[in-house]
């Protein structure tokens, strides 16, 4: 499906920035009734967190700026259906009936929702319902939503390989669940890439790829990025949540005090987290997944009377779902080149980024 944004930013590579909301409930711009009431629920982490909950919530933002709908968010109590289900059913019972829910974790919650809640829509963004025994349902009033993001791992790689000619590259991951294990098998390939079609020189090894296992555990995601910059890791991608900002944290001191450490960003452009000195960033290209267009052409879709109730929707190179950021402050522009250019290989199916482990490491 290709929405109005994603016709008028046919670029190579996107971006776009929205404000971020700091309140649950947020008016609509225009004075007028609100033609819909659009909620969401979080998960693991804050509205905020600078990856999947707040790509999601700009999208929404968005289309309370563009659309006038109404928004709200709920960030529940845990993350067990019970939690889940509660804060979905306190939305429905306030009127908001068409309800973004991003990850894998509101699989089953959706599951019931769709079914007790007929009247509301829902989108699950990296999830498809199903009823804990793995029977999947995706109901005439939901929609289920991937992205490659394999594909976005594998121009980040590529990006950072050609960037630092050579070194040594790592990777963090929260749970080890698909749409993580995609970033890092696309990211090794990108490396890959680089190394056997470029010339250079970049290695990942088995000791630095790692799950830690949760995507809130800041503490941990610090103390395992000092650990593979000691032993002499040059770049971490961090797919990791709130995991990724403990990396975040860890690059930023170790470079104010005169280190050259680099992380790659995860589903968000998260160059401005990384800011450590004035404009400087540690940040050095960001695997990026469009949640927030996926979220905002759902809610349009609605409003015209076109949700795609019933499918399951998959964004990747060919509709620009995936990518790295329009800008790079730390990638050479000759860097720039040639990533978008290898870009337009893999929309076109020259280059094909596999979605599964084969012979790369965990």
């Amino acid at each position: 499906m290709k929405s109005k944004k994603v016709a008028l930013i046919l670029v190579v590579f996107f971006v776009t920035s929205f404000v971020v909301g700091c309140g649950g409930g947020t008016p609509a711009p225009d004075p007028q009734e609100p033609t819909l009431r659009v909620g969401m629920v979080t998960d693991a982490g804050t509205i905020d967190d600078k990856s999947f909950n707040q790509g999601t919530w700009e999208g929404v933002l968005q289309a309370r700026d563009q659309l006038g709908v109404e928004i709200r968010y709920l960030q529940p109590s845990g993350t067990t259906e019970a939690d889940y289900m509660r804060e979905i059913g306190n939305l429905v019972d306030a009127g908001f009936n068409f309800i973004v829910c991003p990850g894998f974790k509101f699989e089953t919650s959706i599951y019931e929702a769709q079914a007790r809640y007929p009247e509301a829509k829902f989108v699950l963004i990296d999830g498809a319902p199903h009823d804990g025994e793995f029977n999947f349902l995706v109901a005439d009033n939901t929609v289920s939503i991937f992205f490659a993001e394999h594909e976005s791992g594998f121009l980040a790689g590529l990006a950072s390989a050609l960037q630092l000619e050579e070194g040594q590259a790592g990777f963090i991951g929260g749970m080890e669940i698909p749409p993580v294990q995609k970033f890092n098998w696309g990211f090794q390939q990108g490396v890959t890439y680089a190394n056997e079609n470029y010339g250079t020189d970049v290695q990942v090894q088995s000791q630095n790829v790692i799950y830690q296992g949760t995507f809130d555990n800041v503490a941990a995601g610090q103390q395992l990025a000092a650990q593979m910059y000691d032993r002499g890791v040059d770049v971490i991608f961090a797919a990791a949540g709130g995991v990724g900002v403990g990396v975040i944290n860890e690059a930023k001191s170790r470079a104010a005090a005169g280190d050259d450490v680099w992380v790659v960003g995860v589903d968000v452009d998260q160059y401005d987290e990384g800011i450590y000195r004035d404009s400087e960033s540690i940040i050095l290209t960001s695997a990026m997944k469009y949640i927030d267009v996926a979220a905002f052409d759902m809610i349009e879709a609605e409003l015209n009377d076109e949700f795609p109730g019933g499918e399951t929707l998959f964004f990747d190179a060919t509709n620009f779902g995936i990518g790295i950021p329009e800008n790079n402050p730390n990638l050479n522009a000759d860097v720039e080149q040639e990533t978008a250019e290898v870009f337009a290989l893999v929309q076109s199916g020259e280059v094909v980024v596999s979605d599964q482990l084969g012979d790369l490491i965990r």
